[in-house]
């Protein structure tokens, strides 16, 4: 049975916002989707989903899209979108939404953060996520943060097919670190809307345990019985990189301050709060095992 007040996604017409707009309409949730007044939101519509029209940088529309929803789910991310609002968006337009919850006062707000980001004020788009919870607990805004590892999905095929021509890495090789599948995370964001957590929670969200990108690429291989080599870029051609091109293409920078932090051993979850909250946690083993399985079809389908 569908619920009555709907769901508001913000992002959902990226990658992570869509299949959080899936789970969602899985369990029977009403769901709106905040769109810019641009963008083509037809399939969406086809699905059922209710449009707002706004933009993060538009406190009203905020105000307006929020309006009697029971919750709000936010997956956007300037960064990755790498537009020229990038930095608005994860700075601006992350404080516009705590206000606009506020305003409204919304029953809860789930916000898509990033793992170890009250450590890294180093790396920008880590520490604006930092801020953006801040921005939340300031106005007294009922919110969840999951604090999700590494997207192994997205890093893998940045720009390769990893069983085509192995997997790239920035960095060591060696070093376990928290991963997470954006098909999973989505789960869980929309799993927390009515989970039983405490007000201004924060939730690390990740697999059984950390691996290295050397496992990753062993596993990959027993399971697509093929040798998936791993690629490593020297972390000192990284450093050299980011100081020649960082003052003239920020996100190379902050790209780099992301992989030292991962050489550092740091980038690891504490999953017990997602294990008691939101579930039984994915292995390793199954989570690299289902990517292997999507490139692998990939990979057939373009033969």
């Amino acid at each position: 049975m569908t619920q009555t007040t709907p769901v508001l996604v913000v992002g959902a017409t990226g990658a992570l916002g869509g299949q959080v707009v899936d789970e969602l309409l899985k369990t029977g949730k009403r769901v709106r989707a905040l769109v810019r007044p641009t963008t083509d939101a037809s399939k969406l519509e086809a699905r059922g989903v209710e449009i707002a029209r706004g933009d993060m940088l538009d406190l009203d529309s905020l105000v307006a899209a929020m309006r009697d929803a029971d919750a709000v789910i936010t997956t956007a991310a300037g960064y990755t979108r790498r537009g020229k609002d990038a930095h608005d968006i994860d700075t601006i337009g992350n404080e516009n939404l705590a206000e606009a919850a506020h305003r409204v006062g919304v029953r809860r707000f789930v916000l898509t953060s990033i793992l170890t980001s009250d450590q890294t004020p180093q790396v920008p788009h880590f520490w604006h996520k930092k801020l953006a919870e801040d921005h939340l607990d300031k106005r007294g805004v009922p919110f969840v943060a999951l604090r999700p590892g590494a997207f192994l999905d997205q890093l893998a095929t940045t720009t390769r097919n990893p069983l085509e021509k192995g997997l790239l890495w920035m960095g060591k090789t060696d070093v376990p670190l928290t991963f997470v599948l954006t098909s999973d995370l989505a789960g869980s964001l929309a799993a927390a809307v009515d989970a039983e957590v405490t007000d201004g929670e924060r939730i690390d969200i990740g697999w059984d345990r950390p691996v290295s990108v050397r496992e990753v690429a062993d596993l990959m291989s027993r399971q697509a019985r093929q040798t998936v080599k791993v690629r490593a870029v020297p972390a000192t051609v990284t450093r050299v990189v980011g100081a020649a091109v960082g003052p003239f293409v920020p996100m190379v920078k902050d790209m780099v301050a992301m992989f030292r932090w991962f050489d550092s051993g740091a980038y690891v979850a504490d999953t017990r709060s997602q294990a008691r909250l939101l579930g039984p946690l994915p292995t390793a083993e199954d989570a690299i095992a289902r990517l292997t399985t999507t490139l692998s079809n990939a990979t057939a389908g373009t033969r």
